[in-house]
């Protein structure tokens, strides 16, 4: 990592014992000359609201009503760390969900990936706006289709998912221990039509991040798991993440994840063990909540990258007509109704939806993991944990509220959950 981003690191380690002690970093604000309160207009900082913790075991029950057999999530603040879980995270054994185990985080590896790819933009390896056939000549039919594109979900190439799991389970069956390689899953996706030309929309595809990990392998030398270890993991000392593709099985305390078929009633498949070669860098990652609390919090704190490619990370564009909900580089931006914005990831993978979201300050983080797919009403119902978490308790309807003017933002649970897969119910 280079020297610039030790210094980061130092600086925000600071930042984090100081917050963890409850000292207040210094501004101008407190250097003021003192003066009696009345004489003075008060500025002071608007009040972080506290998680309203039923709120968020609300949406966990919700995911399990709607399919999930478990499910978990973990807030981080300046007041200190809580946790909810509800279910069991092994039908079979009847085990409790557990908040510190492992388990498949699907998309939310797009975000590991994009930091990765940041740094090696910082360290002047390539540059956003190249084309990829300048890094990777010959790939793509298109040399208008640029690094940014791909980060942003713009270059148009097809996502090969789609085809892929048209029928859910066989589809899986299929592709649970195969090992293919990027270039058999760019292949695919050059077999279908593009869905846009260069630039044009937002079109959430999975061939963008296969490509990805190309780019990062090509200009490393090495494989992607060598580069998340070294430039995320260890730095950030995420003990309970790991990238083990083509490796099957989850090591130590894990969650199993249960697929639902497309057939309605039909048995749960068990869908822990698999490759996730079909996805490698664009979801092939294993971790839990409180390595994905750390991770979001120091990524918008500050400590991957520097503050040009943060902000470069957090431009974004709409991802529907809600007004909502955003992508940048590899990061989601969700509104939510409190005002309150937060940046992060969902994740699907077979048996799992994971959201892991963080303020744009990095001080507090939620991560939640349901362990089902394929059943939108549960990815759904589990997204629900973030108003609670972020905006607090809801206060109760003044007799007055039919006058009131209504909300600059809508509450995200009466938005469907944003696909990351292919879903049939």
């Amino acid at each position: 990592m280079p020297l610039s981003s030790h210094r980061r690191v130092a600086v925000s380690a600071t930042l984090i014992a100081a917050l963890a002690a409850g000292v207040t970093p210094a501004t101008s604000a407190f250097a003021a000359p003192s003066t009696p309160a009345a004489a003075t207009p008060a500025t002071t900082t608007p009040a972080v609201p506290a998680p309203d913790m039923d709120g968020v075991a609300a949406a966990l029950d919700a995911a399990m009503a709607n399919g999930a057999p478990g499910a978990m999530a973990r807030f981080s603040g300046p007041t200190g760390v809580k946790s909810r879980t509800a279910g069991v995270q092994d039908r079979v054994s009847g085990t409790p969900m557990d908040i510190q185990s492992r388990f498949r985080i699907g998309s939310v590896s797009k975000t590991f990936s994009t930091v990765v790819l940041l740094q090696l933009v910082e360290e002047g390896r390539l540059e956003l706006d190249q084309p990829v056939n300048t890094y990777l000549p010959g790939l793509l039919p298109d040399d208008r289709i640029t690094v940014r594109h791909l980060l942003t979900h713009r270059s148009g190439l097809a996502d090969y998912t789609n085809a892929m799991f048209a029928n859910t389970v066989p589809g899986f069956e299929a592709v649970r221990n195969r090992v293919f390689s990027y270039q058999e899953l760019v292949d695919l996706s050059l077999s279908e039509p593009r869905t846009t030309q260069p630039g044009v929309s937002y079109q959430y595809s999975n061939a963008n991040f296969v490509v990805v990990g190309m780019l990062i392998e090509k200009l490393t030398g090495k494989p992607v798991a060598t580069a998340y270890e070294h430039r995320i993991f260890k730095p950030l000392k995420l003990r309970n993440t790991s990238y083990v593709h083509p490796e099957t099985r989850i090591k130590g305390a894990h969650v199993r994840g249960y697929l639902h078929p497309d057939e309605a009633g039909g048995a749960l498949v068990d869908s822990t063990e698999q490759t996730v070669s079909w996805a490698q860098s664009a979801g092939a990652v294993i971790s839990n909540p409180a390595d994905l609390n750390t991770f979001t919090s120091a990524l918008l704190r500050g400590r991957l990258l520097s503050p040009a490619m943060m902000e470069a990370m957090t431009t974004v564009t709409p991802t529907d007509a809600a007004n909502t909900r955003f992508y940048g580089l590899g990061l989601r931006r969700y509104n939510l109704s409190c005002g309150t914005q937060v940046f992060g990831h969902t994740g699907t993978v077979q048996g799992f939806y994971t959201y892991t979201f963080s303020t744009r300050d990095g001080r507090r983080s939620l991560s939640a993991m349901a362990n089902t797919s394929n059943r939108g009403v549960a990815n759904t119902a589990l997204g629900g944990v973030l108003e609670p978490a972020f905006c607090g308790k809801k206060p109760a309807p003044a007799a007055s509220s039919r006058a009131a003017a209504p909300s600059a933002a809508r509450d995200l649970t009466s938005l469907p959950a944003e696909r990351d897969l292919p879903e049939r119910h």
